[in-house]
Parts: structure tokens; C-alpha cells; sequence
């Protein structure tokens, strides 16, 4: 560690020991993702510690802000509404308040603030390309490097994992319905790296070789995504006319409580896999592809696991589940699983051990100065 980067450490630490403890969050995005979820639930959790939680976020989108708000946290809107307009606001807010610590949710904020005061460098998609060598400058200086999983961990070094985890998620009691038609849902952006192009290929299979009547029930929208994948994706949904059902962006728990099982068919390496928790939770019977950190946030004991991009692979797995007589045993063992790791208490005592850890590595730090002097 540098004597900059030591420095800021000391400065974080005191923040978090004062009387009045205070942390800024600052978004990626504007608008609502993954990433922006997290933001809400780091927050809550520094908050359940009596520590004073600013959100700052550009006005244009402004669904982070409005979101922010309405669960009572401080906001500064930072009046941008492009991504280069926000990293510029932010960094001028950031050299107005240069001693409060800032946690950085992601890359943006952790490159428009490289080196200035005490930081915390959060980076939940596996940055690649040019975004590699700006979250290498980027992090200079930051107290901690955090990533979502192990698995980026490995591609990413000298980072710290700080597993996601999710709002509190009722249990939902499953009852069968076999007069109806059985719904198959997927819930998230209707993209390509979500692999719903190759769902909708497996669905071909699964309604041809199902002994019963089968929908697909898409929940989301293409957020993030271009035209490119809006053509593929409904070329591939083609040969499902009438066999699917578009329900827009819902409350999750409304998705869960219209299907009988869910698909998460990622192709992209997922740095995490936030909706295959809340599923967990809710207690949905699901299936996923080996892409990224999906397995890894199931547990190896997930009995139902597809190589990503290979339609004929899912659709075998779904009928697979499909086939199951009973699976209420491998849901509650994923419930169980998310209590243990992916629930708002889990998620607080992993960022109460991640500031811990920090106070005593300042310690022990000046500890070290004292006896070297």
C-alpha cells in the first residue's frame, strides 16, 4: 500500500469511527440494473450500522435517485445526462468533499474519482478491453477493490470478494396445477448475453416433446441491448407465436407467482447472478447455464445446470425438470442456501466484517509505523 493510499485508508477508518459515521454511495447508472439494486441494499445495510448513507446520482435517468428517495436516504443529484457529464459532476463534487469516504458502486464512479480521498472501488461486471485498463487506474488509491463473486475474482486481481445478496424474499408455496398450461419464465433484460435467443430455440424442443400444454412467459425488457439483439431474439421467438407471454417489467414476485419454473440461460460470463438468488428465495424450481458465477451462486449441488449457448443441452434439462415428481426438497435446500448467504442479514454481516477488517488493518498498520520509527 502507498503512503497516498495508506493515507486515505486512515481517513476512511475515521469516518467510520466517529461519532456521526458517514459514507457516500455513488451509481454507475442512472437508471435501475443489477448494479443499482446492490447500491439500494449496500446502503440499507450501512445504514442498519448508524452510519449516515449519501446517494449521489445523475438526474437524467433519475430511477436511481427517485428509488433512493422513497427508502429515505440523503441524494445529491448531480445535473447530467450523459455518462461523461456525469463523471465530470462527480468529480467536482468529489474535490469539494474530499474527506468523506466514497464507496464507488462500479466502474464509472471509481474512474471519475481515481487517487482522490478515501475510497471504496466496488466492480460488479468483469471489466475487459479498454474498461480493463481504466478500472486498473481507476482503483488507485481505494482502501479496497471489491468484486461479487470468486469467479471474478479469479479474473481480476487483487480484489476482495463481497458476495451480492438480496431484499427479504417470502418463501412461496408451490401448489400443482396440472389442468393448467405449465408456464416457463424467464426475468430479466431481454438480450442476447441473457441467452433468450437460445431459450426460445430450447422451447421449440420442450413444447414439441412436453405431454402437456406449455407457455413461455418473458419478464423485462431490452435495457442495455441494441437492435441487433431485438432481431435475433424475435426471429428466434418466431416458431413460439402464440405460445408466449410478454409481461413487461414486473415486480419479481409478481413474475414468480405466474410460473412454475424459470430459465437463466446467460451466455456472458455473469460476475454474480442476483435474479438465481431471488429465485433461491422465493423458491422457485429453476434451471441455469455454466456461464460466469451462475454455479457458483447455486452451489455445486444445483441439479440443474446447461452449457451456455447450447439449445439442445437446455431443453434437455428443462424436460428434465419438467419430469421431476418432486422437487420441494431441492427447493427448500436453496432456500436454506440463500438464508445462509444471499439474505439482507447476510449481506449486512459480510459489509460490517468488510468495515471491521478495515479498521483493523488500519491498526495494525500504524502499528507497524509506530515500532518503525
Amino acid at each position: 500500500m502507498t503512503t497516498d493510499s495508506h493515507s486515505h485508508h486512515v481517513q476512511l477508518v475515521q469516518h467510520i469511527q466517529a461519532d456521526r459515521a458517514e459514507i457516500a454511495i455513488a451509481t454507475n447508472n442512472g437508471d435501475m440494473g443489477g448494479g443499482e439494486v446492490m447500491l439500494i441494499n449496500i446502503a440499507t445495510a450501512l445504514r442498519s450500522m448508524d452510519i449516515d448513507v449519501t446517494v449521489l446520482a445523475p438526474t437524467t435517468p433519475g430511477e436511481l435517485l427517485e428509488e433512493a428517495r422513497s427508502r429515505g436516504f440523503h441524494v445529491v443529484p448531480l445535473k447530467a445526462s450523459t455518462r461523461l457529464g456525469y463523471m465530470r459532476a462527480l468529480a467536482a463534487w468529489r474535490m469539494r468533499n474530499c474527506t468523506v469516504p466514497l464507496w464507488c458502486n462500479g466502474l464509472v464512479p471509481t474512474v471519475a474519482t481515481t487517487a482522490m480521498g478515501p475510497r471504496i472501488a466496488h466492480l460488479h461486471i468483469l471489466p475487459t478491453g479498454v474498461k480493463a485498463v481504466a478500472a486498473r487506474i481507476g482503483r488507485l488509491g481505494a482502501a479496497r477493490v471489491l468484486v461479487p463473486s470468486h469467479f471474478m475474482a479469479s479474473r481480476v486481481s487483487g480484489t476482495r470478494v463481497l458476495e451480492n445478496w438480496t431484499e427479504d424474499i417470502a418463501f412461496l408455496g408451490k401448489e400443482s396445477r396440472p389442468e393448467e398450461p405449465l408456464r416457463v419464465g424467464f426475468l430479466g433484460r431481454l438480450t442476447k448475453d441473457k441467452g433468450v435467443h437460445v431459450l426460445a430455440r430450447a422451447m421449440v424442443e420442450v413444447i414439441a416433446r412436453a405431454e402437456r400444454e406449455v407457455r413461455l412467459v418473458l419478464a423485462g425488457e431490452n435495457r442495455f441491448g441494441d437492435s441487433a439483439d431485438d432481431r435475433e431474439i424475435q426471429a428466434a421467438l418466431e416458431p413460439l407465436t402464440g405460445s408466449v407471454d410478454h409481461l413487461g417489467w414486473v415486480h419479481r414476485e409478481a413474475f414468480f407467482d405466474q410460473v412454475d419454473l424459470a430459465v437463466f440461460p446467460s451466455v456472458w460470463e455473469e460476475p454474480f447472478g442476483l435474479v438465481a438468488a431471488e429465485t433461491m428465495a422465493r423458491g422457485v424450481p429453476f434451471v441455469i447455464s455454466d456461464a460466469g458465477a451462475l454455479p457458483e451462486v447455486t452451489g455445486p449441488d444445483h441439479p440443474w445446470v446447461a452449457r451456455r449457448g447450447d439449445d439442445a443441452a437446455l431443453a434437455e434439462t428443462i424436460m428434465t425438470l419438467i419430469g421431476e415428481l418432486d422437487v420441494d426438497g431441492v427447493r427448500r435446500d436453496a432456500r436454506r442456501r440463500w438464508e445462509e448467504c444471499f439474505s439482507p442479514e447476510a449481506g449486512a454481516g459480510r459489509v460490517a466484517e468488510l468495515l471491521l477488517g478495515l479498521v483493523q488493518n488500519a491498526g495494525t498498520r500504524n502499528a507497524g509505523d509506530r515500532s518503525g520509527r
